[in-house]
């Protein structure tokens, strides 16, 4: 077989890629998400983890806590699929923290292993992003200076 070629099964997506989702209350461990997507076949594996940082909009952050609709782990689901159908993903996986949280604490992984890194970075990106933009999770953010914000889905 020629370098380069997309025969061998290896290079194309797995037929059950969906490894683990959830909208959780409890911490969230990278470990098992990065357990979820091992593949043998996979040589390349993008994990990107959103902490809760100290600052947004020039203020600083004092407390912060996210809700999410009842709908958001088949939202979730819809846009795992998505991510399945663009790119030749091997295992993904995502998880998404609820409740309060302080500043330096994980609210989100999201992983993707592929055959090579140029498709799992780009499917782990297109992951993480449309997670943000169409999952019905929102933040409520205190700042330090006495206001409020609620932060969600676009």
């Amino acid at each position: 077989m020629a370098h380069g070629t997309h025969d061998h099964p290896g290079e194309r997506a797995h037929h059950d890629p969906i490894r683990l989702l959830g909208i959780r209350d409890t911490p969230l461990s990278l470990d098992e998400v990065f357990r979820a997507v091992g593949d043998r076949a996979a040589g390349g594996t993008a994990l990107f983890v959103g902490t809760v940082r100290n600052h947004d909009m020039g203020a600083d952050v004092d407390a912060l806590s996210y809700s999410s609709h009842p709908s958001a782990e088949m939202e979730l689901r819809r846009v795992a699929e998505k991510v399945v159908a663009n790119y030749p993903v091997r295992a993904l996986a995502a998880v998404h923290r609820t409740g309060d949280l302080a500043v330096g604490d994980v609210a989100v992984v999201a992983a993707v292993s592929c055959a090579h890194r140029g498709e799992a970075f780009a499917a782990c990106r297109q992951l993480i992003d449309e997670l943000k933009h169409e999952v019905p999770i929102w933040k409520h953010q205190s700042f330090s200076n006495g206001t409020e914000e609620w932060v969600g889905a676009c």
